[in-house]
């Protein structure tokens, strides 16, 4: 299994603290981070140094801005794309994940998306524009499976 090139992507936030549940799996696989960076993250560039890329971090409260600032974060994730050459993607979401997902697909690698936890009754925007494409959706309530009937119900992460 160390062989399997595995991406771990996701917004910061509570979709990285998601995220990093998933750690434990880190070792198991020739792994790579991909996050946006914050202030709030600067720590695991210390503690994961060349395992980890960041994207630029987009917030929706400005539309022009996080227009351009979902571009530039759409190239860098083809590059890193190219330079990581996962087998698979594993994420918690949200928009930051979106491209590298419909990338991996086109490139035919797997898409394992997890969606939010914080979740319990309604579909996100990520988990919409993904669930089409996910070789594995997962939703973390059993209420979820009524939004996303495919999903697979794996329980809580945390």
């Amino acid at each position: 299994m160390h062989n399997k090139k595995v991406m771990f992507i996701s917004s910061n936030g509570g979709h990285l603290s998601e995220l990093m549940q998933l750690k434990s799996l880190f070792k198991k696989f020739d792994y790579h981070i991909v996050t946006e960076k914050a202030k709030s993250n600067h720590y695991l560039q210390e503690e994961y140094r060349d395992k980890i890329t960041f994207l630029v971090y987009g917030t929706k409260k400005n539309p022009f801005t996080y227009f351009f600032v979902c571009l530039f974060n759409f190239i860098k994730s083809l590059i890193i794309f190219f330079k990581q050459k996962p087998d698979v993607i594993v994420t918690t979401g949200t928009h930051t994940a979106v491209p590298m997902c419909y990338i991996a697909k086109f490139f035919r690698k797997k898409v394992i998306y997890i969606e939010t936890f914080a979740n319990r009754n309604t579909k996100t925007v990520a988990g919409n524009l993904v669930y089409p494409i996910a070789d594995v959706f997962v939703v973390q309530w059993e209420e979820m499976l009524e939004k996303y009937p495919k999903a697979e119900y794996w329980g809580w992460i945390f």
